[in-house]
């Protein structure tokens, strides 16, 4: 087989790869499969490149092989509010593939990263062809949507150190030993809670000096779970 045919076709398998990982099209056939990965495109970002920005118009959908992804809005104050970071695995701008006003928000690599391009045109004529692929994008987007929901419950709450509880007690659920290792950086972490690298730091710092919280790097250990639940009762209760 010559060279060249041999490297076309090792991508083709490393695409699939990717794909069948992807909640969105995991359990597709392979013909499908194989189909969508001759018309992506793997495109590299550098830390803090841009992948598109709010109202451009779209291109198509992604699906990050690699890295992370920041979507985010800014307000009128030039305030960044995350949305979520998505990272290896997960695909994100699907609710793009059928709106006429482009991109709903930012998206920023958080990290050196690869995301895979699936164009918009030869997705949509698949979708046509294939029924059941709308009902997995329609899944993926409500799945976004609960994502969204969440993080607007977070911000109501009144202060960060609360909103950081909060976070601390949904992501200690399932985590071994109290550990949690941040996917990101802290300074992610002050983005999506809604505050600045500084606040979320003395934050971190006075939950240390009560010894209800372990920060080491980006690995937080929770030292105290039901001290630091009847903390976040308690400042609820005074809100």
């Amino acid at each position: 087989m010559p060279l060249l045919s041999r490297a076309a076709e090792l991508k083709l398998t490393g695409l699939v790869g990717t794909l069948r990982c992807c909640q969105l099209f995991g359990g597709l056939p392979l013909e499908d499969l194989q189909i969508i990965a001759g018309f992506s495109q793997a495109l590299k970002l550098a830390k803090g490149e841009y992948l598109f920005h709010e109202a451009e118009p779209s291109r198509g959908c992604y699906l990050v092989q690699s890295g992370a992804i920041n979507v985010h809005r800014v307000n009128a104050s030039g305030k960044e509010q995350v949305i979520h970071v998505f990272r290896g695995g997960e695909s994100l701008a699907e609710a793009s593939l059928a709106s006429t006003t482009g991109y709903p928000a930012n998206a920023r690599a958080v990290e050196p990263s690869t995301v895979l391009l699936i164009p918009k045109g030869p997705i949509l004529e698949l979708i046509g062809r294939r029924p059941d692929l709308a009902l997995r994008m329609l899944g993926s987007m409500s799945q976004h949507l609960r994502v969204v929901v969440g993080m607007l419950d977070d911000l109501t709450l009144k202060d960060v150190e609360t909103r950081l509880l909060n976070w601390l007690i949904k992501h200690g659920r399932n985590a071994p030993h109290g550990v949690i290792r941040l996917a990101g950086t802290k300074r992610v972490l002050a983005a999506e809670l809604g505050t600045s690298s500084e606040t979320l730091s003395r934050t971190f710092a006075r939950l240390k000096g009560e010894r209800l919280l372990e920060v080491t790097g980006n690995t937080l250990r929770i030292l105290n779970e039901s001290a630091l639940q009847a903390r976040f009762g308690q400042l609820l209760g005074e809100a």
